[in-house]
């Protein structure tokens, strides 16, 4: 099952089909602060969707925010949500978290710049200790990732 919220700009992904058994969820996100309780809030009932207990969503969901805080914080638009968990029954949900690459630096410093020292800094940290494996990858778009056992 393939899920697609349309983005409120021009920004479309096109999303792959998915293979018998697997599901998929991809979510165009502003790119602004209210990106991470988007991508939360439409998040959660997908995944209690997709049979997860409540301490697996609360994981994923905390991993998700930091991956989409991130993603707005130090990348350019645009900035894609990706869920997709496979059909092997290995009981994996996968997050990923697309990007248009790293802002330059002449930038600014922007809203999260203006937020305390003690709420910057501990993202990377909290999705590694949540997730049994994570990484980047680059393709045209920076696409960060996080993969998390849900049996």
């Amino acid at each position: 099952m393939t899920t697609t919220i349309p983005p409120a700009g021009p920004q479309l992904p096109v999303p792959r089909p998915a293979a018998a058994g697997e599901r998929v969820f991809t979510l165009p996100l502003e790119h602004g602060p209210l990106a991470p309780a988007t991508a939360r809030h439409t998040a959660q009932p997908i995944l209690e969707a997709w049979g997860l207990d409540e301490e697996q969503v609360y994981d994923l969901l905390l991993v998700i925010s930091e991956l989409v805080t991130n993603a707005v914080v130090h990348a350019l638009p645009p900035v894609t949500l990706h869920l997709h968990t496979t059909a092997d029954q290995t009981g994996r949900v996968l997050v990923h978290v697309s990007d248009g690459g790293p802002q330059p630096t002449t930038a600014g410093a922007g809203w999260a710049a203006m937020r305390p020292d003690d709420e910057h800094g501990r993202g990377e940290a909290i999705v590694t200790t949540l997730a049994d494996r994570a990484g980047a990858d680059a393709d045209g778009l920076i696409d960060h990732w996080a993969a998390l056992d849900a049996v």
